[in-house]
C-alpha cells in the first residue's frame, strides 16, 4: 500500500507527588490515547523508590500490556513511549523508553523526533569507546546526557549542557531515580505539553493524552525549555529558549489527533480551515463532498461548509486494520485497500463527488481509491488535498527521508491528476499554510513542501542518496 506519511512517536510521563504507585496504569491509558503516533512498539518504565523497572515490546499498547504486567510495574514515576521508526530499524531493541545504567545510576529516556547529526555523534562516541545496543538516535541522546551528567551537579544541568550538541528535533521525557524531566528542542519541532491531576503532574505529546487520564491542561513546554519535577516541586530552565518557533505544520494536517490542542491551536479547527481554503482555491461544481477517513474528514467538513455542497459519508474505514497493514504484491495491495476502505455506494452513485484527503505521497493509493469511487457509480471524482505537494526530504522526524518516490517531484498537478484518474486535482497552496493556524504570530516548519529548512541539513541528490 501507498503508506501515509508517518511521524516517529508519542511520549508520556507521570510524576505522582503523594506516593501513589499507579504511575504505570496512568501511563498505559496515556499511551492508548497516543497510539496514532506509533504502532510498531511501545514501552513503560517506572520508578519504584529509586529502582527502575520496565517492559517494552513490539506491537500495540493493548497487545504488549495486560493487567499482570501493569500490576508488576508499581511505582510513583513513569515514562511511556509508542514508536514508529524513522531512525533505526523496527526491532525490539529499538523500542523505548531506553533504560541506561551508568556511573551516576539509571537514566530513562523517551524521545520524539529525529537528530540530523546522530551519525556524527555516534561515530565520535564510538571512537572514544562507547558501545551502543540500538540503531536509533535516541540512544545517542541518552549517552550524551549520561556523559554530561558525570561532569554536572544534577540531571537537569546535564541536559542543559547536552542541548547545544543536539541538532534536529527532540521532545524528551527523562526519568532519573529522583526526578522527571520534560525537554523540547530550541525550535519546538515536536509538541510537548504539561498537565496535572490532584496528585500527579503529566507530560505528553498531545493534550488528548491529558484528557484520557483526566488531567487538567497546564501549558505547553516552550521550545528550548527544560522542566524538572522532584520532591521540591517544579523548576524551569529557559536558558535555551527565545529562538524562532518551528513546529512541524504536518502536526495540524495529519499527525495529531483532531481533539488535541497543539501550542494553543485546535487541530480540528486548523484542518477545517484548510478545507475551507481548499474550497476557495479549487472550487468545482459537484453534488457531494466526502472524505478519505479518518485524516481527511475534518478538512472535508470545512470544504463542505465553505462551498455549500453537502457533506456525506462516502467511504467506510475498517478500524481494525492498523497503519502498517502492508502487502508485497500488487494484487495483495489492491485487495488490502478494499479491505481497509470500502465505498458506500448509496451515497455516491450517479453523483459528482469531491473527495478530500490530507496528502498524496506516491499516488498509488489515491489512484485505487479514485477508481473504487468510479466503480461504485460516481459520475465525476474531484480530488482535493489539504496540504501542498511533498517535494523535499524531512530531517526532523517525518518519514520522508528523500525525494525518491514522491510523485510530485517528477509530475505536476495536471500529470498527477491524469495518473490517479481524477477529473480534477487541487492541492492547498503554500501561501495558505499559515492561514490554517488562525494565528499570524505562529511560525512553523514546512520544509517538506517548500525546501526552506530552518537549519543547515544534509544534502541529498535526486536519487535520494546522501552526498558527502
Amino acid at each position: 500500500m501507498d503508506k501515509k506519511i508517518k511521524e516517529e512517536c508519542g511520549i508520556f510521563g507521570v510524576y505522582n507527588s503523594f506516593g501513589h504507585t499507579d504511575a504505570a496504569n496512568i501511563t498505559y491509558y496515556g499511551l492508548f490515547a497516543l497510539q496514532h503516533r506509533g504502532q510498531e512498539s511501545c514501552g513503560i518504565a517506572v520508578n519504584d523508590d529509586g529502582t527502575i523497572i520496565y517492559h517494552k515490546d513490539m506491537g500495540l499498547v493493548p497487545d504488549v500490556f495486560n493487567d499482570t504486567l501493569l500490576n508488576h510495574l508499581k511505582g510513583t514515576v513513569a515514562v511511556g513511549h509508542v514508536r514508529y521508526s524513522t531512525t533505526g530499524n523496527a526491532k525490539r531493541e529499538n523500542a523505548q523508553p531506553l533504560v541506561t545504567k551508568y556511573k551516576k545510576g539509571t537514566l530513562t529516556v523517551a524521545h520524539n523526533g529525529s537528530l540530523i547529526n546522530a551519525d556524527e555523534l555516534r561515530k565520535e562516541f564510538e571512537d572514544n569507546g562507547a558501545i551502543f545496543q540500538t540503531t536509533g538516535d535516541s540512544e545517542v541522546i541518552a549517552y550524551l546526557i549520561a556523559r554530561e551528567r558525570i561532569k554536572s551537579h544534577s540531571i537537569e544541568e546535564a541536559v542543559a549542557r547536552s542541548m547545544p550538541f543536539l541538532k534536529g528535533s527532540f521532545s524528551l521525557v527523562i526519568m532519573s531515580p529522583r526526578k522527571l524531566l520534560a525537554v523540547r528542542d530550541q525550535w519546538g519541532f515536536r509538541p510537548l505539553t504539561m498537565g496535572k491531576t490532584d496528585h500527579s503532574y503529566i507530560f505528553a505529546s498531545e493534550t488528548c493524552a491529558l484528557d484520557a487520564v483526566d488531567a487538567e491542561f497546564v501549558r505547553d513546554i516552550k521550545p528550548g525549555e527544560i522542566v524538572c519535577i522532584d520532591n521540591n516541586g517544579i523548576s524551569s530552565d529557559e536558558r535555551h529558549c527565545g529562538g524562532k518557533h518551528k513546529l512541524c505544520i504536518f502536526e495540524y494536517i495529519y499527525f495529531s489527533r483532531p481533539d488535541s490542542v497543539v501550542d494553543g491551536i485546535s487541530v480540528y479547527d486548523a484542518r477545517r480551515r484548510a478545507g475551507a481554503l481548499l474550497a476557495k482555491e479549487h472550487p468545482v461544481d459537484a453534488d457531494i463532498v466526502i472524505a478519505v477517513p479518518d485524516s481527511g474528514t475534518d478538512a472535508a467538513i470545512g470544504y463542505a461548509q465553505q462551498s455549500g455542497i453537502p457533506y456525506g459519508i462516502g467511504i467506510i474505514k475498517n478500524r481494525y486494520i492498523g497503519r502498517t497493514f502492508i502487502h508485497p504484491t500488487q494484487e495483495q495491495r489492491v485487495r488490502a485497500v478494499k479491505i481497509k476502505l470500502n465505498v458506500l455506494k448509496e451515497t455516491i452513485k450517479g453523483k459528482r463527488v469531491i473527495m478530500v484527503d490530507d496528502s498524496i505521497v506516491r499516488g498509488t493509493t489515491s489512484q485505487r481509491i479514485v477508481q473504487t469511487i468510479r466503480d461504485a457509480g460516481a459520475k465525476e471524482v474531484h480530488l482535493r488535498v489539504s496540504c501542498p505537494p511533498f517535494l523535499y526530504p524531512c530531517y526532523f522526524g517525518t518519514d520522508i527521508p528523500s525525494q525518491d518516490g514522491l510523485i510530485a517531484v517528477t509530475h505536476n498537478a495536471d500529470e498527477i491528476c491524469k495518473i490517479i484518474g481524477a477529473d480534477s486535482l487541487g492541492f492547498l497552496n503554500n501561501e495558505s499554510l499559515f492561514k490554517i493556524l488562525g494565528d499570524d504570530n505562529m511560525d512553523y516548519c514546512a520544509a517538506c513542501f517548500t525546501g526552506n529548512y530552518p537549519m543547515e541539513v544534509p544534502f541529498y541528490n535526486e536519487g535520494g542518496k546522501q552526498c558527502e
